[in-house]
């Protein structure tokens, strides 16, 4: 059960040129953390530079400035072409004692995403006595024509095994003729540097509204459960093994009614004893953000019948007038676990580079913390 919740601005303000967005933390057994976040240009769509970050020492309480980081930033691509480590989420490695970075990447020419490209998923690691992350790589994948062609693990949420494998969530475009994206779950190895291919579970396939995108996957209660974003609505299913899983349903309350997310991510957050689930909705007043993504809500998931309890939902946090709907969750122990987010400062059309809409409901591109306590 939750017993508190503590929203808590970490910054605040920008540039009007660029934003910070892609916010999300990593806590090391010890206290320390550190948080990821990347410039976006705001007349563009998705247009990301390399990632910063910062560090704290006494478990969020206060962080160091903002430091742009070598090892995290565009490189040439061949051609014109710059690719750049984006939509990252750090999260402590317990067997190798390492905070690992997972993401994908994107290709830009002139700012401008350069599509098609191929997709890859890159990670990273972190030295907290340097506060320096090491240059990004990316996870070598068996030669394919399907999924593994092309594939990356932007946004979403991985779960590390006891014997240290990892649960790896992907995505990326699916092959004619269905080219809608599908989502599979790798299996992988990692010793504290590399980060290396074993396995991939079934795809996950759904005609319609560009596919299943940005899965997130946890553990409760001894079985696996994985969320999955589409355009129209978010989608649940569940696994004995967490490489094969149930056909997804869409996400409903307990009475069988749809919960309205749709087209954003959601992640899992596991605290109390129970399962959670992080997420945007319709229907909360909020028709003035762009896709309902803000407030961020979290409610309690039935893991039998794969529904949220409505009535233990609660903001996780709350809405000032931009969208929320590129977050993380952090777990800090059975008791603690914070959401990171940043105000993403573009709107909706017609005009969707205009800030001052964002602005005019209070929103200045915050990065928010938000403890949760059970």
């Amino acid at each position: 059960m939750i017993t508190a919740i503590e929203p808590y601005i970490i910054q605040e303000g920008y540039d009007r040129k660029t934003c910070w967005v892609q916010s999300r933390a990593g806590v090391f057994p010890d206290g320390q953390a550190v948080l990821t976040t990347q410039k976006l240009l705001l007349t563009g769509s998705d247009i990301f530079y390399g990632l910063h970050s910062r560090h704290s020492q006494d478990s969020g309480l206060s962080w160091s400035p903002l430091t742009a980081q070598a090892g995290l930033n565009r490189r040439p691509y061949g051609d014109g072409l710059v690719i750049c480590p984006c939509d990252g989420t750090p999260a402590w490695h317990k067997a190798s004692q390492t905070m690992l970075l997972t993401g994908h990447t994107a290709v830009y020419r002139d700012d401008t995403l350069a599509r098609p490209y191929q997709h890859f998923t890159f990670y990273s690691t972190y030295e907290p006595a340097t506060r320096c992350w090491a240059e990004w790589r990316t996870l070598d994948l068996p030669d394919a024509t399907g999924l593994l062609a092309s594939c990356g693990a932007g946004c979403t949420q991985r779960f590390d095994l006891p014997d240290g494998d990892i649960l790896l969530p992907v995505y990326g475009p699916g092959q004619p003729p269905a080219p809608d994206c599908a989502v599979v779950i790798l299996r992988c190895g990692f010793d504290g540097k590399t980060l290396t291919f074993k396995e991939a579970g079934q795809p996950l396939c759904l005609t319609g509204g560009r596919g299943f995108v940005e899965p997130s996957v946890t553990a409760y209660s001894g079985r696996f459960f994985l969320t999955l974003r589409n355009d129209s609505k978010g989608y649940v299913a569940s696994s004995e093994d967490g490489l094969h899983y149930s056909t997804p349903k869409p996400w409903c309350w307990e009475d069988g009614t749809e919960i309205g997310n749709y087209n954003t991510q959601q992640h899992w957050l596991v605290g109390g004893g129970d399962l959670y689930l992080v997420y945007t909705r319709r229907g909360a007043g909020n028709d003035h953000i762009f896709r309902h993504r803000a407030p961020l809500f979290i409610a309690q998931v039935d893991p039998e019948r794969l529904c949220l309890l409505r009535t233990t939902e609660r903001v996780a946090v709350p809405e000032k007038g931009a969208r929320l709907g590129n977050f993380g969750v952090t777990r800090v122990s059975d008791s603690e676990s914070w959401v990171v987010v940043s105000e993403w400062m573009q709107t909706t059309a017609p005009n969707p580079y205009d800030y001052t809409v964002c602005e005019k409901y209070g929103a200045n591109n915050r990065i928010w913390r938000s403890r949760i306590l059970f």
